[in-house]
């Protein structure tokens, strides 16, 4: 019984390796992600490429801010990629340990239980969602003072909500 009593503690902690494939999926994600936030960022420097050979920049210039922010988005949703895959590596398979990664690593990726992974990546969710939410507000057209003033409240609310994010450190 002792015997089964091992094999079974050492088949449960060996299935924490099952997250392997967790961490993989998730840098590979990364890297598509990545792909496409420097493909659409490729578009907008072709779109400013069309605007200076067509003489067209008044009316065509919001096409070149909407790729880039575009990118901007995309570039977050990969770092909020790789920082949930570093931190399930390190929460459950090992460490990363290595002398010259310790040097090289900055505080973000530092990760040691899993409320930092999380805060860590409602950080940079809270990012995106800025993000998104200056996507639609350049969209929108402002017809009148009232709504210029659900903009200026959204953004004050923006703020506040990025302050409280950091208001620990």
């Amino acid at each position: 019984m002792n015997n089964f009593y091992k094999l079974f503690q050492k088949l449960l902690w060996n299935s924490r390796l099952v997250i392997i494939v967790a961490v993989l999926t998730g840098i590979l994600s990364t890297f598509i992600m990545i792909i496409i936030g420097t493909y659409e960022a490729y578009e907008g420097v072709v779109e400013l490429i069309n605007i200076f050979n067509n003489a067209d920049f008044s009316l065509r210039s919001h096409y070149i801010v909407e790729h880039i922010v575009n990118s901007v988005d995309i570039y977050l949703i990969a770092t909020v990629l790789l920082i949930f895959s570093i931190g399930l590596y390190e929460l459950f398979i090992a460490k990363l340990d290595d002398d010259e990664i310790k040097i090289k690593r900055s505080g973000v990726l530092i990760i040691k239980n899993l409320e930092q992974l999380k805060s860590k990546l409602a950080q940079t969710i809270i990012m995106i969602l800025i993000v998104n939410f200056f996507q639609k507000a350049t969209k929108i057209s402002y017809n009148n003072s009232l709504e210029l003033l659900f903009l200026g409240c959204s953004i004050f609310l923006i703020a506040i909500a990025v302050y409280f994010t950091h208001y620990k450190e």
